[in-house]
């Protein structure tokens, strides 16, 4: 559900990030583990990803809005119970190459009836959901290998990009 007029919030509280959920009901929202680090979140940062200590194979993606006016956005997903890839593996949305299980696939309900009926959208993504600590590394390292070429504030504006599509995705939207 958006926030208030669909305008983003100058500070992320819990309030507002249990109310950016938009895959979910809102009792599945209220027992969702947000993370005290996650209301110190800059509103304008791309995204903001955790694993929720409380349900390991339910992992949180919130993207705090892509734009100004934006309200903030946020999906439940469900992680594999295997763990992650066994091969170096690239995560889609911070276009990361991480190691060898440091990517997993994750599955989204989809909103509204087509989530009840089952339907998911899925996405290979930093098994730590960890994508906008990735795009900050600066020189690729044994573990973390950021797109190359790139610099550090495009690949938070591609990230942001790539996020908010795949909840406009998990939301039915054309893109």
């Amino acid at each position: 559900m958006p926030d208030e007029g669909g305008v983003r919030p100058a500070v992320l509280t819990e309030e507002v990030v249990r109310r950016a959920f938009v895959n979910c009901s809102r009792g599945e929202a209220s027992r969702v583990g947000v993370p005290a680090w996650v209301r110190e979140v800059d509103p304008r940062a791309p995204v903001a990803g955790w694993r929720d200590p409380r349900a390991p194979e339910r992992g949180c993606l919130l993207v705090p809005g892509a734009a100004p006016g934006l309200a903030p956005r946020a999906l439940v997903l469900r992680a594999p119970s295997g763990g992650g890839a066994r091969a170096a593996a690239m995560c889609d949305l911070c276009r990361t190459t991480r190691s060898a299980g440091d990517v997993a696939l994750f599955a989204a309900p989809r909103a509204g009836a087509a989530g009840r009926r089952g339907d998911t959208m899925g996405v290979y993504a930093c098994a730590d959901l960890a994508c906008a600590r990735c795009v900050e590394v600066q020189r690729a390292t044994a573990a973390l290998r950021p797109d190359p070429g790139r610099t550090v504030e495009e690949r938070r504006a591609d990230l942001a990009r790539r996020a908010g599509a795949f909840v406009d995705a998990v939301l039915g939207a054309r893109t």
